[in-house]
């Protein structure tokens, strides 16, 4: 492979994982304004809404397993791979608030409420992906089935850390009241974090993308910074995690 080949599969990588990760917002978006309705709900409800969509869309989320990024993103070492993952997350999130900033932009924003649970859901989605795929990245998967990991990585995405296999309370705290009640604190925090861009200085669909690259950038140096400090080589995983074999 040539060296301007190289740079265009590069280039073709990073469309296809912006793309990926555009396409899961708009999904989750429209499945969060169903979910949230019209109407004038209590502040309280809203929060359960939006928590048991988060849940709800968890397990379903399509989580690339180490080999299958290795194979989409081949000759990148672990940093490498995780810094296209998180460039991916950033463009996604980015496009989630540009389009919830944009629609307050007019002269009466249509159901605000129901607009700003959509992005928070669709946000969530996508940071979810990439806190479960930077687990696989650092050899630290979470024990147990698709429906298991995904409520660990949701535990971890609400307390904006990496879990730890080797503490079980890591693992197992996320599931039931404990995880319910730290996803309404995690949603409660970006609800008012957001709630100055309907403020008419901050208003836009910059203001929107600025607010999410910033959050989703903040999350991944924490996790990653976790993460590092539990990482297990790839040499060192057995083939069933996902591990890429030397030929």
């Amino acid at each position: 492979m040539t060296a301007g080949s190289g740079v265009d599969a590069a280039r073709r990588d990073g469309h296809v994982e912006r793309g990926r990760v555009a396409s899961l917002a708009v999904a989750c978006g429209r499945g969060a304004r169903a979910a949230t309705g019209r109407g004038g709900a209590s502040v309280r409800a809203g929060l359960t809404t939006i928590v048991e969509r988060i849940i709800a869309n968890a397990p379903r989320v399509p989580v690339r397993d180490l080999a299958t990024l290795r194979r989409q993103f081949p000759g990148l070492g672990p940093e490498e791979l995780a810094d296209k993952l998180v460039a991916g997350a950033v463009n996604g999130t980015s496009t989630v608030g540009a389009g919830v900033g944009a629609a307050a932009m007019l002269p009466v924003p249509p159901a605000m409420p129901a607009e700003l649970a959509a992005e928070i859901i669709g946000v969530a989605s996508i940071e979810f992906k990439l806190v479960a795929e930077l687990h696989e990245v650092y050899g630290v998967r979470a024990p147990g089935g698709t429906a298991q990991r995904a409520m660990a990585y949701l535990g971890a995405w609400s307390q904006e850390r990496g879990i730890d296999v080797a503490v079980p309370a890591t693992v197992n705290a996320a599931f039931g009241v404990q995880l319910r009640r730290e996803l309404r604190q995690q949603v409660m925090k970006r609800s008012f974090r957001n709630l100055p861009g309907l403020a008419p200085f901050m208003i836009g669909a910059v203001a929107g993308a600025t607010m999410n690259r910033r959050d989703t950038r903040k999350l991944a140096r924490k996790v990653r910074k976790d993460l590092r400090a539990r990482q297990i080589p790839w040499e060192a995983l057995p083939p069933a995690d996902g591990a890429v074999q030397a030929t």
